[in-house]
This record gives C-alpha cells, structure tokens and sequence, in this order.
C-alpha cells in the first residue's frame, strides 16, 4: 500500500500531528508537507491522509498567509510561510483513485474547521473518504498541542492502516 500524509503547518503543530499518523500508518510512510507533496509524489498513492490547521475558522488559502505575513509580529512564534496554502494545493491536485482522510489541528472551541474543505478538495480530484475525519487540539492559536494528541494521531494511523487492509 502506497500511503502519503499531506499537511500545511505554520507553527508545527500540524507536521508533528502528520509524522504521528504517518508513524502509526507504518514504516516507509511518508509525511510531506504542501511543498514537498508534488504530482509525482503523491500519484498512485492508496491512501492520501490530509491536514491543515485552521485559521479563521477555516482551512488556510493564500489571503490567510498574506494576513499572517503582513501581521507576523503580533504572534509569539515566527509562522512557516514557505508552503502553499492547502487550498491552491488541493486545487492542483491531480485525480487519483485511492481512499482518502482528512484532519485538522485546531483550538477546542472552533466553531467551524478546515476537514470539510479539505474532505471536498479530496473528492474532487477522486479520491474517496476512508474515515471520519479527525481534529487535533493546540493550546492556543500557535500551540503547543496538548497533551496526549500526538498518541491519538499515531492511533490514527494505525486505525487507518487496519481500514486499508
């Protein structure tokens, strides 16, 4: 089974919870983030696990990115802003016919998430829903993660690993 995680991370919060699942998943399993994921990275793949955090109230896309850059100084971390947003990256994503799942990272009381999108995006390029997506809680808008989120994720993975078989 050629298994991929995908994520957009800007405070690391997301690329931590990806490495999780992509561990729990199984060895070989890669997790690359919107830059590294190309066409050729991810064609043919079985299972395309998917994440992002969400920024207001939603998955990121460009003008979220402009917004943080232009007012980075008002965070206590410096943001990641060398990927692309995961919306111009599921725009481009190219069809596939594997199984798919999406998560997000994300403060407890959000009311709306980045997973629908992210579930919509997937679809549309063919790739069929595999599991309930799954969230991911940060302390505060830049993290840290809490406690115990990171053996969830790697659960995760292995959970989806076992829906493959």
């Amino acid at each position: 089974m050629k298994a991929i995680v995908v994520y957009e991370s800007i405070w690391g919060n997301t690329a931590a919870v990806a490495k999780a699942i992509a561990q729990g998943i199984g060895t070989g399993t890669p997790a690359l983030s919107t830059a590294e994921a190309s066409a050729e990275a991810v064609a043919g793949a079985d299972l395309l696990v998917v994440g992002s955090p969400v920024f207001a109230f939603s998955m990121p896309r460009d003008m979220t990115l402009k917004s943080i850059e232009t007012n980075k100084a008002r965070y206590k971390k410096a943001p990641d802003l060398s990927q692309p947003s995961m919306s111009s990256w599921l725009a481009k994503l190219p069809r596939g016919n594997g199984r798919a799942a999406a998560f997000e990272t994300r403060i407890w009381w959000s009311p709306r998430g980045a997973t629908t999108d992210i579930e919509n995006g997937l679809a549309r390029a063919g790739y069929k829903r595999l599991a309930k997506p799954q969230r991911f809680i940060v302390e505060g808008g830049e993290g840290p993660l809490r406690e115990c989120e990171l053996d969830k994720a790697k659960a995760w993975g292995a959970e989806l690993a076992q829906a493959m078989k």
